[in-house]
């Protein structure tokens, strides 16, 4: 992918975009959440995306976190619309046994989360990132082959010219370099539905 085509929503303080990767180093108490459960609002970590009006892609990414170490240190991919609309998925860190590999959809200021346990010994992750108009798919794989499905949701201001790309942040009293590699926007992957007929 052409990388130069991205922009920043909150530029970090310390990054680096070559050739084929992108590498952001986390700056501390950085995250995106939206009110449910927690009732505080966090918007405050840096994005890295580009805009289409495409309304059928697939977005694919390696994520590579090695250095993550501190709960809830995260990166991924992330369509970013504005403060109160947005979704993410990612590995986010919880000790040194198990993190949570998991999704956050935010609509109209209210996020919820998606989480399923995997081993803390996983330190690289892809996502695929899928749309259909103005309905999302977001799903993961090991080795970039092999996908599955993490969640399809609906976003209420989807539909027309989105923003997509990747995030990093470090929501407690952490930093570490989230790098990104293997980016490419392919057809939609994200096949039309074949079952029951829509009302």
């Amino acid at each position: 992918m052409d990388l130069t085509v991205f922009q920043w929503t909150r530029r970090p303080a310390d990054y680096r975009i070559g050739q084929d990767t992108i590498e952001i180093v986390t700056s501390p108490h950085t995250d995106l959440w939206q009110r449910t459960y927690y009732h505080f609002r966090n918007d405050n970590a840096p994005v890295l995306q580009m805009e289409t009006e495409e309304e059928y892609f697939s977005f694919v990414v390696k994520t590579d976190f090695q250095e993550s170490h501190h709960r809830f240190d995260q990166c991924g991919v992330a369509m970013y619309l504005d403060s109160e609309n947005w979704l993410k998925a990612s590995v986010e860190y919880e000790n040194e046994k198990y993190q949570h590999l998991g999704s956050v959809v935010t609509n109209n200021g209210y996020s919820d989360w998606a989480t399923t346990v995997i081993d803390a010994s996983v330190k690289s992750m892809w996502y695929r990132f899928s749309r259909r108009v103005d309905d999302y798919c977001m799903e993961c794989s090991s080795d970039g082959v092999n996908f599955s499905q993490m969640r399809i949701c609906h976003m209420q201001k989807g539909k027309g010219r989105i923003q997509f790309g990747v995030y990093a942040c470090s929501p407690e009293d952490s930093s570490f370099r989230a790098v990104f590699s293997s980016m490419e926007m392919t057809e939609c992957r994200w096949k039309a539905h074949d079952g029951q007929r829509p009302d």
